[in-house]
């Protein structure tokens, strides 16, 4: 039911975390991955990973927000593939701050690669699973883009602005075959959350942890192979009557 063979599968930040975890996943259910990222290096070992596996997988250096680096990586994948059955849009990145101390430039490079990276990809996307006869494509969006959450200005934006741009693709492509969805995870425990928490609060990183875990009712934060069975979910065709829908990962946060 969950098997993807055959299928051909873009995931976009999968150098890591939540995107490499999906990409693990999907090649484990037969799927050809191709693995974007900013960092190529990152991508190759995700993809050492999948081929020491067996699977067929290529990484792709992808700066999602650049519309010449999103084109030349998506007409790779139709080269070295032939097919693009899958996108997940899971580039992204995080900001902290209030109306009041985000600066342009946050706004913009916030906006730049949560925003404008979903829109290239999956408009880069398109014409191969329209030829193909349909598709998927899957976009990251976030708990931030259904509720307010402090200091999350120009994130929760843009997760919103991914949210309806989901929802639109969703009506706009139902009659082609091509269904959209969105998962909406509240923290998920990652590299970039060690990091984040080191940069900002030298000494205090424990303390930290056990207060952002606490923010989900069951008490710690998600992990990234929960969301990429979400994912596999979403874009195998157990999902076949699935689109337009935005699926909260959180933890119990939205029953509060």
């Amino acid at each position: 039911m969950f098997r993807l063979d055959g299928k051909t599968a873009v995931v976009t930040g999968a150098g890591s975390g939540i995107g490499a975890a999906i990409a693990e996943l999907f090649a484990l259910q037969g799927a050809r991955v191709a693995v974007l990222d900013v960092d190529l290096e990152a991508a190759r070992a995700t993809v050492l990973r999948l081929r020491g596996s067996g699977n067929e997988a290529e990484a792709l250096p992808c700066d999602v927000g650049d519309l010449e680096s999103v084109r030349a990586s998506f007409e790779l994948v139709l080269t070295r593939f032939g097919t693009l059955d899958i996108l997940v849009n899971n580039a992204g990145i995080a900001h902290v701050g209030t109306l009041g101390d985000t600066s342009e430039a946050d706004f913009d490079r916030v906006q730049r690669v949560n925003t404008k990276g979903v829109f290239l990809c999956a408009q880069a996307a398109l014409p191969a699973m329209l030829a193909g006869g349909g598709g998927v494509i899957l976009n990251m969006a976030s708990i931030a883009s259904l509720i307010g959450i402090e200091a999350r200005f120009a994130y929760s934006m843009s997760k919103g602005a991914v949210l309806a741009m989901t929802r639109s693709i969703a009506v706009d492509y139902v009659k082609r075959n091509i269904r959209c969805n969105c998962i909406c995870p509240a923290r998920i425990h990652t590299p970039f959350v060690d990091g984040f928490l080191a940069k900002h609060y030298p000494g205090r990183e424990r303390e930290m942890f056990e207060k952002l875990s606490a923010y989900q009712p069951l008490g710690r934060m998600g992990r990234p192979d929960e969301v990429a069975l979400l994912a596999l979910y979403l874009c195998s065709d157990a999902s076949a009557f699935v689109t337009g829908q935005a699926f909260p990962l959180d933890g119990g946060v939205l029953m509060q």
